[in-house]
């Protein structure tokens, strides 16, 4: 029988025991020329690109206009914040991937969708930028169904629980509020992207 996730404890854990991170300390000169110092996080997997992970915008669209535009977010528990997170599917890029490629198999084993072509590969994004050195790019992937949308069996590897739910495009952004009242967590780029969205659908429609 599944159980509900749960924090059970946290405790101080020491740089030499870490094994993804590790933490920085910046010496730098301000625009003054005062000298600053600043402590931030990094990641010990960033491989030969430079990148550390994807996030995936997965565009979901019938040929024969059976659904609307919708995607694919997903719901997981994340330790660091001890709730659901709801997101776009990530992944970390492995040893010789492109960013692309990545996205392609992240998406699949994530959610069971398989991506056709890339539509769009952002410049490289920093993620949080006064704590972490991590850095991402956002990939759009086209995933088109001859007719009605059929839903596909993830990939997960073991430890994974991810649950992937469908949404329609002009409905992301009522929908991630309401996550907010069932007491999940939203992620700033998810939330961004529906705020974008809804905002650009409200200016077309609104004469200036």
């Amino acid at each position: 029988m599944s159980q509900s996730p749960k924090i059970l404890s946290v405790e101080e854990l020491p740089t030499s025991d870490a094994k993804w991170i590790t933490l920085k300390k910046i010496h730098w000169s301000d625009p003054d020329g005062k000298q600053r110092t600043w402590e931030c996080a990094e990641r010990t997997t960033r491989g030969s690109s430079g990148i550390d992970a994807v996030a995936i915008l997965a565009v979901l669209r019938s040929e024969t206009n059976a659904f609307p535009p919708s995607t694919v977010i997903i719901e997981q528990f994340r330790p660091p914040v001890g709730k659901f997170v709801v997101e776009l599917p990530a992944g970390l890029i492995d040893g010789g991937e492109s960013p692309e490629t990545t996205a392609i198999r992240e998406l699949e084993e994530e959610t069971g969708f398989k991506g056709t072509k890339i539509l769009e590969s952002s410049p490289l994004l920093v993620c949080d930028p006064g704590m972490t050195t991590a850095n991402m790019k956002l990939v759009a992937v086209d995933v088109p169904f001859p007719d009605k949308l059929e839903m596909s069996a993830q990939k997960l590897e073991p430890g994974e629980y991810i649950t992937a739910r469908i949404v329609e495009l002009p409905k992301l952004a009522a929908e991630l509020r309401e996550y907010e009242k069932k007491g999940f967590v939203v992620d700033a780029r998810l939330s961004h992207y529906a705020s974008g969205y809804e905002m650009a659908e409200r200016l077309r429609q609104t004469k200036l």
